[in-house]
């Protein structure tokens, strides 16, 4: 009996705590009580002040209504690797250097499916699933849900996209990553997202292969076994 109960007790230490900073008493009781129940410990709050007041305590996770620039920046000074999820505008949001590394971005109104996928990537973001090395890419071009992208590097299991901002477009959890170049088209999972500090006109997408077949698997394969490095002579051949 006293080991199941240190047990119960244990997993409610665990319990990952996530701050809910949105002015919406309705919305935040709402999302609150979603995360509750898979598991999370939510501090939901209406201010900024009171919600940056609590970043002050570890946290696992930040979510955040857009309007809340003054919260963001605090909690960027003192937790620059916790994940956000802003909830909003996404144009708006990623518009200027305020929001960085570890941001997703979700519009409303609010699927509970979705803002719980996006908190499953969030705390993902920290156990990388990659298992093989990864290979930095000369420039190639790349399809990302119909968006213009560039491929920055591969590994067997995934790969990092970079896209512009002037496009206003947050990749949905899921999506598709079309290679024309060589044929290549595969169902990516995301599972991070980050600003390059050399370029803040760009974002980054890290993704894993979901879902695919077998023969695309392998087509991809194919390509990262033949994709050129940065700096190799190019020669690949359509896998």
């Amino acid at each position: 009996m006293r080991g199941t109960r240190a047990a119960l007790l244990l997993r409610v230490v665990q319990r990952p705590r996530v701050i809910v900073s949105l002015p919406n008493a309705t919305e935040a009781a709402a999302i609150a009580a979603w995360l509750r129940a898979d598991g999370f410990e939510p501090v939901p709050r209406s201010t900024a002040q009171a919600a940056a007041n609590e970043t002050l305590l570890p946290h696992a996770l930040l979510i955040a209504d857009v309007s809340h620039r003054r919260l963001l920046m605090e909690s960027r000074g003192r937790n620059p690797v916790t994940p956000t999820i802003l909830i909003g505008n996404a144009a708006t949001a990623s518009h200027g250097d305020t929001f960085g590394a570890q941001t997703m971005y979700l519009s409303r109104p609010i699927d509970r499916a979705m803002l719980m996928c996006f908190v499953a990537m969030a705390i993902l973001d920290e156990r990388p699933v990659r298992r093989s090395i990864r290979k930095p890419v000369a420039s190639f071009e790349a399809v990302a849900n119909g968006v213009p992208s560039r491929i920055v590097d591969v590994s067997a299991e995934g790969l990092r996209i970079e896209m512009s901002r002037e496009w206003h477009t947050a990749l949905p959890p899921y999506f598709t990553v079309r290679v024309p170049r060589v044929g290549v088209a595969v169902t990516v999972q995301r599972m991070w997202t980050q600003t390059p500090s050399t370029r803040r006109s760009s974002i980054w997408y890290g993704g894993a292969l979901s879902n695919n077949r077998a023969s695309i698997h392998q087509a991809w394969r194919a390509f990262v076994d033949t994709v050129p490095l940065v700096g190799a002579k190019e020669s690949i051949v359509n896998p």
